[in-house]
């Protein structure tokens, strides 16, 4: 019965972040959704800066605070550990549902605005693609692992727990964090971009910054040594010369040793 309920807990997560997900991407732009970044009853200026600000810096500490390994440690103790990970995805969703719900739009004034037809669809199929890198780069690690899905279903089916290894498929060969990278783009391509969405995509990529600190720091001492050459080898953020010219060699057969 424990096991039943531990993934009937982590299906509901998983569901849950699904659809704040889809909704994130409507509400960072302005797509589809009644109350975005930009479309919402509005405030005074220091009343809606502060408390966007205030959003933003909750989602960067739940976010953070959250994923460490020691938080980890002391939250399993009252949590149990197979839904760790369906708690945390849980606790995000509340989270951005509260900046969905409160988010205060500043829509003047207008940082840039395009509007040259051919450039306006260049920034919307950017913002496509940095959903698209998103949602594969979870597939290329593991997407229902880092959903928590995983382990839950392991318990119900008395499977032993998933191990995380170190790998580093298609993206990952370029830089460290395709993920954050997908994010990145979306954040920052669009072709309207008002003081409201500026502070939205400035606070989330700040966040970003800090939050990849964080976790090397956290997979240094995991991985020790094989994630200190990796990192040394390969870009955080922005692909290296010398990543593409590896790649290249290992696919050409001529460079194989013997």
């Amino acid at each position: 019965m424990r096991a039943l309920l531990s993934f009937l807990y982590g299906l509901i997560a998983y569901l849950a972040s699904t659809a704040t997900l889809l909704y994130l991407i409507g509400f960072s732009g302005n797509l589809w959704v009644p109350k975005s970044v930009d479309i919402g009853p509005s405030a005074g200026w220091m009343q809606a800066v502060g408390t966007d600000l205030l959003l933003l810096l909750l989602f960067g500490i739940q976010h953070s605070v959250m994923a460490r390994r020691g938080f980890k440690r002391w939250w399993t103790r009252m949590v149990p550990a197979v839904v760790e990970r369906s708690t945390y995805v849980v606790a995000t969703c509340v989270v951005l549902a509260l900046m969905f719900w409160l988010w205060v739009p500043i829509t003047t004034p207008v940082v840039w605005q395009v509007e040259h037809r051919a450039i306006v669809a260049l920034l919307w199929g950017l913002f496509g693609l940095g959903w698209l890198i998103v949602l594969v780069s979870t597939f290329l690690l593991n997407h229902f692992e880092l959903f928590g899905l995983q382990q839950v279903f392991a318990e119900l089916t008395g499977r032993p727990p998933p191990q995380s290894g170190f790998r580093t498929p298609l993206f990952y060969r370029y830089v460290r964090h395709p993920l954050y990278v997908g994010f990145l783009i979306s954040f920052w391509s669009v072709p309207v971009m008002t003081f409201g969405r500026l502070l939205f995509a400035t606070g989330l990529s700040t966040y970003i910054l800090i939050g990849i600190a964080f976790e090397e720091r956290d997979l240094l001492a995991q991985f020790g040594e094989r994630y200190r050459a990796y990192r040394q080898q390969v870009g955080m953020l922005i692909p290296r010369v010398r990543s593409f010219r590896q790649t290249a060699r290992k696919a050409d057969p001529t460079t194989a040793k013997t």
